[in-house]
């Protein structure tokens, strides 16, 4: 009865948020709920010609459609037991009222069940937003009795219930070794260095030689070397083979068998939980209670950044400025998402010069200079990703002491402004970074170099501001973890915006560079009608950027000021 009660605020909340929020602000819901739907309808879109073009291909058609289906289980699987992880150091250790929950008459297994519930119905989004429309396309593809779609629910209940009890088992292993605040960091750079080490693996393996028809005896070698993902060890293995039984396919195993694995694993993984938490859990949780050891006084490098930003900007937002570099660099969760970053250039560049020019039809200076066009436009897009990590969330960083600010002398203004200038030059040193080597490698003209330096120079303020700006709109002060609330309504309608911003700069200065460039292919003066549109395309482009400043801080110092 108690873990019923322990779920009941649970529950309640999530109603709450669900029909109030959405009765209150309707059109965000509406909005957002579109935005769901045309992402799930590209994702369904694009698996069901995949799964088509797999017919097509005599002999093997069925096999790689088998195969893209275990893959995209372990994957699925994988981001799980992951999210589980991050879900459970939160719900189980860290959240604000477990002090209460602890204090109440209730047993620890009751307690731990009921949390454990909380990081369950916490994680399994992501299999309804990503698995889902491939789910639908093989049935789209396959055409299957009502079996399959019976399974397919309870097999990932099944999946969900096996990834929440490995993840929340090696949680409660790990911070039974560290404390709970130390553990997040582990996993946090653990999980960074995985990630960036598997997608260097992947780019340097060139999948897209595989597109090669010439390359056939390399596709079966390929595909010999998917069987390391058919382990029968594996619970993948157990509910791609039981969904593939119920598509009409012949299997080793019968469909029941396969079912009562994937079952019998997840009943264990929850008996063995409650059991291990008995004598592993209140421990942990006590850790997690001990406060970090402080510091001494500040270093001499800590001591001359305070003087450089008092001079520079003033006592007051100087101040400010060096608390959030001071809180960037104490975080492990935000510093060392800069490994990341560092792998994303990497690859970022790498990719450039896996291309392959030397089968290209076009005539070479021509496609250089073109794909260093639109690298401007792909170099914004990065910007804009990387803004909405940590520009976006730079005013709700605040948090509950914002009321401090809003006593203080510092205005609204001087405070978006400062946290402008704090990310505008970081932003500006990434962009160039991405778009001058990229053109080196290219092996550009000067002209096309000194186009993309000067529109980085331009979409970078427009889309920091636009950061701050929407930022500062969409506060949420309340937020325990920083990292979600660019996940948000108003971190979605910040990568809409910033996409059609740098879209739209990119799209007015296509037309004069094609002209520029097609005269210079085909040996032709420019004439001074063209150089008139040239320098009218790029001026409007210029206007805008200076209009989505000018308004991006505006509308965020307003939605400061009236704030309550």
């Amino acid at each position: 009865m108690l873990f019923f009660v322990l779920l009941k605020p649970k529950i309640t909340g999530f109603r709450n948020k669900v029909f109030r929020s959405a009765g209150k602000h309707r059109n965000r819901a509406i909005v957002l709920g579109f935005l769901v739907f045309c992402f799930l309808a590209v994702l369904f879109g694009l698996s069901c010609r995949i799964l088509l073009s797999f017919q097509s291909v005599e002999m093997i058609g069925d096999f790689l459609a088998r195969k893209l289906l275990n893959m995209v289980l372990l994957t699925l699987f994988s981001l799980l037991v992951f999210s589980h992880i991050i879900s459970g150091l939160s719900n189980l250790y860290l959240s604000n009222d477990l002090g209460f929950c602890h204090a109440a008459p209730v047993s620890i297994q009751e307690l731990f069940a009921a949390r454990a519930v909380h990081t369950v119905l916490d994680s399994s989004w992501m299999l309804l937003v990503f698995g889902f429309p491939v789910f639908m396309a093989y049935a789209y593809v396959y055409r299957p009795g009502a079996s399959f779609y019976v399974s397919l629910v309870h097999l990932n209940l099944a999946m969900i219930f096996m990834a929440g009890g490995i993840g929340i088992m090696l949680i409660m292993a790990l911070v039974s070794i560290f404390p709970a605040n130390r553990t997040r960091d582990i996993v946090v750079l653990l999980s960074l260095l995985m990630g960036i080490a598997l997608y260097v693996v992947f780019r340097v393996l060139k999948p897209e030689r595989l597109m090669n028809p010439d390359a056939f005896f390399s596709v079966t070698e390929y595909l010999s070397a998917l069987r390391g993902t058919d382990s029968p060890y594996l619970p993948t293995r157990w509910i791609s083979e039981a969904l593939w039984g119920t598509l009409g396919h012949r299997t080793e195993n019968s469909v029941l068998f396969n079912c009562g694995l994937a079952w019998s694993t997840a009943g264990a993984l929850a008996v063995f939980n409650l059991w291990a938490a008995g004598s592993l859990y209140f421990d942990g949780f006590s850790k997690s209670q001990e406060a970090k050891r402080r510091k001494g006084e500040k270093s001499a490098m800590v001591r001359a950044l305070d003087r450089f930003l008092f001079r520079v900007f003033g006592r007051e937002m100087g101040a400010i400025m060096g608390k959030d570099i001071r809180t960037f660099f104490r975080d492990n969760t935000q510093w060392s998402q800069l490994l990341l970053l560092g792998g994303l250039v990497v690859v970022y560049l790498y990719n450039f010069t896996a291309l392959p020019f030397d089968m290209s039809p076009v005539r070479l200076d021509f496609l250089q200079n073109e794909l260093a066009f639109l690298n401007m436009g792909l170099a914004g897009f990065v910007v804009a990703a990387v803004s909405a990590r940590f520009v976006f969330p730079a005013v709700s960083a605040e948090g509950r002491a914002y009321w401090i600010i809003q006593c203080s002398p510092l205005s609204p203004k001087r405070l978006i402004w400062g946290k402008h200038l704090l990310f505008f030059l970081p932003m500006l040193v990434l962009a160039e970074v991405l778009v001058v080597l990229t053109n080196v490698l290219l092996e550009v003209s000067s002209f096309t170099m000194v186009l993309s330096v000067v529109t980085m120079l331009f979409l970078v303020p427009g889309i920091v501001s636009l950061g701050i700006g929407l930022g500062a709109r969409y506060p949420e002060f309340g937020s325990e973890n920083i990292a979600k609330v660019a996940t948000g309504f108003g971190g979605l309608v910040f990568m809409t915006i910033s996409a059609l911003f740098v879209a739209t700069v990119i799209l007015l200065e296509a037309g004069p560079v094609y002209w520029l460039f097609s005269a210079q292919v085909d040996g032709k003066e420019v004439s001074a009608l063209t150089w008139f549109l040239v320098a009218f395309s790029f001026f409007l482009a210029m206007a805008l950027s200076v209009f989505v400043l000018y308004r991006s801080m505006k509308t965020g110092c307003r939605a400061l000021e009236d704030y309550e």
